[in-house]
């Protein structure tokens, strides 16, 4: 006999019902605040359940941490040499882009 399974559509609904618990939107309005470290006590314990248990939101983090450290790690070394496959015609226009300086509209 197989154990019921706990999907995340009934951790959804079962979230909805707990107090003060937070919907996956507004736990989306709260990362920024999460990782600056400025969440009330309270918030941030709210924030740590709902992530414990949705885990799309725990997906949605995982990935948020990861994009953010790889664009820390763009501009570790700013003058690092150009990789090999990179398109010469996409090094030109980055070129012409940083001489044109910031006062130009970007051309779409």
């Amino acid at each position: 006999m197989r154990s019921p399974r706990f999907s995340a559509r009934k951790a959804k609904a079962l979230m909805a019902k707990l107090p003060m618990m937070l919907t996956c939107a507004e736990f989306e309005e709260f990362i920024l605040d999460y990782f600056e470290g400025t969440l009330s006590g309270k918030q941030y314990a709210v924030f740590k359940v709902h992530l414990m248990l949705c885990r799309d939101c725990k997906s949605y983090i995982a990935a948020y941490e990861r994009s953010t450290e790889l664009g820390k790690n763009v501009f570790k070394e700013p003058y690092a040499p150009v990789p090999n496959d990179m398109p010469e015609d996409l090094v030109q226009a980055i070129l012409a882009a940083k001489e044109a300086g910031t006062d130009s509209e970007p051309r779409i």
